[in-house]
């Protein structure tokens, strides 16, 4: 693993749930700009990478490194900072905070001490399609467009690497494919590093790397 050219790197990293090994000493190096598939089958362990990877777990052994940044080493006020700054996240439930508007959801990392920069959440929402649901709240959204406003909220700090937990798991098809297609061209402009666990065998086309995580351990399958 060259750690030193990624962006997020995970380095011999081991998750033990009891006596499970979820995940075995897997690595991983993402990248600037790269996009990222990530596949496996149902309990493989993609959410348990997806905590890793994201700083919202601790591995029991291995390191994780954002930007060169070992956080194994940070107490936790800086390994939340890192993660605001370094990581968006678009998650497979949308996580919106119900009593704030769609535009005010997409603000919150900026809000929670990022750099303020609103005329770029609102680039993005326009670019998503959903800057006329602004000022609406989630329960009025439908599932695409709670998404869309996600992967908005996911960009807001413009990370060096966004990750993206089955974005497309509650979506119907077609949704599926036009809010692929978004996260990708936004992914573009904002040139950011996109990573993307997902089961669905679909979305393999549109990333120039898939790996696949198999008994705690990643295997490239494809590369572009």
């Amino acid at each position: 693993m060259n750690a030193a050219d990624s962006v997020l790197a995970a380095d011999a990293v081991s998750v033990r749930r009891g006596d499970q090994s979820i995940l075995d000493e897997l690595s991983l190096s993402i990248p600037a700009g790269s996009r990222t598939l990530v596949r496996g089958p149902s309990g493989s362990g993609k959410t348990t990478l997806f905590s890793i990877l994201g700083l919202l777990d601790t591995p029991d052994e291995g390191h994780v490194l954002v930007d060169g940044t070992d956080a194994s080493s940070l107490s936790e006020r800086r390994r939340a900072r890192l993660r605001r700054d370094a990581i968006g996240f678009v998650f497979q439930d949308f996580q919106l905070v119900p009593d704030l508007t769609a535009r005010e959801n997409a603000l919150l990392p900026q809000t929670h001490g990022g750099e303020r920069d609103p005329d770029w959440v609102d680039e993005l929402l326009e670019t998503l399609a959903v800057a006329d649901r602004a000022d609406r709240y989630p329960a009025t959204l439908s599932g695409g467009e709670k998404q869309r406003v996600a992967i908005a909220r996911a960009l807001a700090n413009r990370p060096d690497v966004v990750l993206a937990d089955e974005p497309t798991g509650q979506l119907d098809p077609e949704t599926t494919e036009r809010v692929t297609g978004l996260l990708l061209d936004v992914h573009d402009s904002a040139d950011t590093a996109l990573v993307t666990i997902s089961h669905d065998p679909s979305l393999a086309s549109l990333f120039e790397r898939t790996v696949t995580l198999r008994n705690g351990q990643l295997s490239e399958t494809s590369s572009a």
